[in-house]
């Protein structure tokens, strides 16, 4: 059976792409590359896998994308390369707060090292790499998935770096045999609402349990815009198809909702959900960018400041490729109103874990 090499282990993507092989019987075992200040954390999510599959194996490498040849022994090396047949990167800065050298240095500098290691593999089948819908930065209209045009500005740092990753897989196409995955905003899963963190759409919810004492709960400024928000259990779906599909290879494919919802009708769903009721009045946008300028604003609503970029942005992105490829398993997009009570029930259920909240910067 072909083997699978993960970065971004013990990550929730990862994790949860690994999960579906197993069950799926589409690998036995796998190997995953981990810092070694996460190894602790990263035997523990093996364990708790393998409990579920001990017929299957997950083999932990330390090692450190920032560094040339992943930073592994040459043993290693030499071992690995004769082995791998799929190489999945999905290791990368996710916060939309991150610092600009923090995020250069792990999703630009990481994904250069990387692909570097990719090139020297001489059985690789594919090369999955996780990009971000998002790369097209403050760009509006339809985006269209073969496009990857320079922005005039980005939202932020996470978008930017992952921008420039991006460019660096694009020029492997003639070289290795690759598929470049952008989704959208992952959530948990629609049928469970399992998720390893509230942030993105969560902070919707950060927001509206803080201010659930109120005798009603208002709208946050006033957009037509809408918000691409996928599941996991599409992403890993989508994912595992696609690395096995020949017509896939050589394409950047949009992970996203065909049928994307207007923000203003996600945040009223969400309203409703939480408290029993709808929303009324409503909070000019200007008045609350200025006060999640403030930390302590920020940490007591439990919404990062760069949540309210997305609130106003205007993008369509074109999913044609994905679901002329996907179409051929009937694989779908779950509808993203339809699976917010599963999602508001986890997060009421867990909303008092700190594991599941990220700290506020």
């Amino acid at each position: 059976m072909a083997v699978h090499f993960f970065t971004g282990f013990p990550g929730f993507i990862t994790r949860q792409l690994i999960r579906e092989m197993f069950e799926k019987n589409v690998a036995d075992f796998v190997y995953v590359l981990v810092l070694k200040t996460e190894r602790m954390k990263a035997e523990l999510v093996k364990d708790k896998i393998l409990t579920a599959f001990p017929d299957k194996n997950i083999e932990i490498i330390e090692g450190d994308i920032t560094l040339p040849n992943l930073n592994l022994e040459e043993d290693t090396i030499k071992k690995l390369k004769n082995e791998i047949d799929y190489f999945w990167h999905l290791a990368a800065i996710y916060d939309l707060a991150v610092p600009r050298d923090i995020a250069w240095t792990i999703n630009v500098h990481g994904t250069s090292h990387v692909n570097e290691f990719v090139k020297t593999l001489p059985h690789l089948r594919r090369y999955m790499y996780f990009s971000t819908a998002y790369v097209a930065g403050r760009r509006e209209g339809v985006l269209l998935e073969e496009e990857l045009i320079r922005p005039e500005s980005f939202k932020n740092y996470y978008e930017e770096t992952k921008f420039e990753a991006e460019l660096l897989v694009r020029n492997l196409i003639n070289e290795v045999p690759l598929t470049i995955i952008r989704p959208g905003i992952v959530i948990g899963d629609s049928k469970t609402g399992e998720t390893n963190k509230f942030d993105g759409p969560y902070f919707f919810l950060n927001l509206i349990d803080r201010l659930s004492f109120l005798p009603l709960i208002p709208y946050i400024g006033k957009s037509d815009a809408r918000i691409n928000v996928v599941p996991i259990d599409y992403i890993r779906e989508a994912v595992i198809y696609l690395c096995h599909d020949e017509e896939a290879i050589g394409k950047t494919v949009h992970l996203t909702d065909p049928n994307p919802h207007p923000v203003q009708e996600v945040y009223r769903t969400m309203v409703k959900e939480m408290t029993g009721k709808f929303p009324k009045s409503r909070i000019p946008l200007s008045l609350a960018k200025a006060a999640l300028e403030l930390k302590s604003v920020r940490t007591m609503l439990g919404v990062e400041k760069e949540t309210i970029d997305y609130l106003t942005w205007n993008a369509i992105f074109d999913c044609s490729i994905a679901k002329a490829l996907l179409s051929k398993a009937n694989i779908t997009c779950p509808d993203f109103i339809k699976t917010i009570p599963t999602m508001v029930r986890f997060y009421k259920e867990n909303k008092h874990n700190e594991q599941y909240h990220i700290p506020i910067k």
